[in-house]
């Protein structure tokens, strides 16, 4: 995979949001009330959104993100990959969707040229210390999106959080 890196965004005038959710949605969940709650922040200032890339609620999220750039021009999508070959055991839907995100992306980040315990982690703490805002579709009490929610809520008291 090429890694890109665009000329960094001005992070103290910008706004940004981070997302986590999980892998697996369920029938209920609504594209259509993510769509809006994005669309919401980016009319309240929010302009980068940081996505960690994974199946299920993070790609569903980007490609919100990327719809609604099309419509909201200052709006910049960051992949925030956590390692290398993240994609090599998605369905290939998946890996076609994940591909075609990259390349709409505004930037790409790896954060690990190689897979480690603890990589996921890695990335899930460096999108929440980035974002000003978090989304999250978060149903359980463990996992990943568990887990950026606890470390957000208690790093960032004051950071406003978007449950879905």
């Amino acid at each position: 995979m090429e890694q890109i890196r665009m000329q960094p965004f001005n992070e103290e005038q910008i706004k940004s949001c981070a997302f986590t959710g999980h892998r697996e949605l369920p029938a209920y969940f609504s594209s259509k009330k993510l769509y809006t709650e994005i669309e919401e922040l980016i009319k309240n200032g929010i302009e980068i959104f940081y996505n960690g890339m994974a199946i299920g609620f993070d790609l569903l999220s980007a490609e919100q993100v990327l719809k609604l750039k099309k419509k909201y021009k200052d709006v910049k999508l960051v992949a925030c990959i956590p390692c290398y070959n993240q994609e090599k055991n998605f369905s290939p839907k998946d890996k076609k969707r994940y591909v075609e995100i990259l390349k709409k992306a505004d930037e790409q980040i790896l954060l690990s040229e190689k897979y480690y315990r603890g990589c996921m982690q890695v990335r899930d703490q460096y999108m929440a210390d980035k974002a000003d805002v978090l989304v999250a579709f978060c149903e359980k009490e463990t996992g990943g999106a568990a887990y950026t929610l606890k470390y957000f809520k208690k790093k960032y008291p004051d950071k406003k959080i978007v449950r879905l």
